[in-house]
């Protein structure tokens, strides 16, 4: 068993470090002040491969790997939590659910250019009062007409849709047969009939938005069904599966961002003629922040190594989605006890750190639905039929 990182890992990771340095953080609070969508930078990072670390490169990756993909993610989001919300839409739950269920007339047309960042991807699964059951609650209608399908109804809280160019979304062809009557469809966003108006979010900022998606007669052609008529679900959980790597990845960066800049402040701030961090008060919060995180990092880059040997790493990715939602939550909050009421101030990212450690809390699983996954699948609860939770959220049945 070997813990070290490659020197291929540590390259990459001091390339990301450099491109923070040099290109998120001197641009991003422009961004933000013109409340203006960073399609720019985040082309960029396209142009770099940031996205196309998990793909062939046939399709325009680079095959780095999961391990390092969750390094890019950790560093990125580090320099700017917003910011990895890109590697969601650009590779993983949209670019890579292509790779794994599309045709190949699919991939080559529409992952290229979502790895590169030529365009923009979402992905439209969540409903209003769907949470996490978006089965049961889906309302959003698929309706084949000759050679299209009819798409019609609403979604809400999708990222990046006000400025997709692509994306996947999911809709129910047949209304009767519940979870088993929701497809799959690659839709353009140039349809007539699509609007994406952004939803308001206070503390996290401009540049990156959810939307409320409408969908009126959209008419997307039956050859941009992905997989097959009623796999949708199948297909949802399976790219949320490969999500639970860049969000806990994302998860680790913000927690860093909080445990460094801790670290800088204790070592400035004086009171009473000491630094706060000869303060065993501080100390002991620090020493939490840097065990937590550690163990954290270890859990992602365990379930990272598990899909780069081309094994499931289902269970692993909810251990480490549950865990770094915990500990980011908790560092982002240490370091806001730590810098007192500087943490508010535009001067230090903390109050913007704990923002998106709350909203990544729920993202791609809440640590809630992750206990029920964890619990269950340690019962050995495998038969859905006699537990109602597990018919919902089973860690393996929806995946098999």
């Amino acid at each position: 068993m070997n813990f070290d990182l490659t020197d291929d890992h540590l390259t990459v990771k001091n390339l990301i470090q450099k491109f923070a340095k040099s290109e998120i953080e001197p641009t991003i609070k422009e961004y933000e002040r013109k409340k203006e969508f960073p399609r720019g930078l985040i082309k960029q990072m396209g142009e770099y491969g940031f996205f196309g670390a998990c793909f062939p490169e046939k399709y325009g990756g680079s095959e780095l790997g999961f391990v390092n993909l969750a390094i890019i993610c950790e560093e990125v989001s580090k320099a700017c939590p917003g910011l990895g919300y890109a590697f969601n839409m650009q590779a993983m739950t949209c670019p890579f659910t292509i790779l794994n269920w599309g045709t190949e007339e699919q991939i080559e047309k529409y992952v290229p250019s979502l790895i590169s960042a030529e365009s923009i991807g979402m992905f439209a699964l969540t409903e209003a009062g769907g949470g996490s059951d978006p089965a049961g609650s889906m309302k959003t209608t698929a309706k084949r007409v000759g050679d299209e399908y009819l798409i019609n109804g609403s979604k809400t809280f999708i990222t990046f849709a006000n400025e997709a160019d692509v994306g996947i979304l999911f809709a129910k062809t047949d209304t009767a047969a519940g979870h088993r009557g929701i497809s799959a469809f690659i839709i353009e966003t140039n349809q007539p009939g699509f609007e994406a108006i952004p939803i308001e979010m206070s503390g996290l900022g401009y540049m990156v938005r959810s939307c409320d998606v409408f969908l009126e007669d959209v008419r997307i052609p039956k050859e941009n069904l992905l997989g097959k008529e009623g796999e949708g679900f199948k297909i949802a959980m399976n790219a949320l599966d490969y999500g639970r790597l860049t969000v806990p990845a994302r998860l680790i960066g913000i927690a860093q961002g909080c445990l460094e800049q801790s670290l800088m402040y204790a070592n400035e701030r004086v009171v009473k003629s000491h630094r706060i961090g000869e303060y065993q008060m501080i100390q002991h919060l620090l020493a939490d922040m840097v065990v937590s995180i550690e163990a954290g990092r270890l859990l992602v880059y365990k379930s990272a190594y598990l899909k780069d040997k081309g094994q499931s790493a289902t269970r692993e990715s909810s251990h480490s989605k549950y865990f770094a939602s915990e500990i980011a939550t908790k560092a982002a909050q240490s370091a806001f006890e730590i810098f007192g009421g500087y943490a508010v101030t535009d001067e230090y990212p903390i109050l913007k750190y704990l923002n998106y450690a709350n909203m990544l809390h729920t993202g791609e699983g809440s640590a809630n639905v992750q206990r029920i996954l964890i619990a269950e699948d340690a019962l050995g609860w495998k038969d859905a039929n006699r537990h109602h939770i597990s018919r919902k959220y089973s860690l393996k049945s929806d995946l098999q």
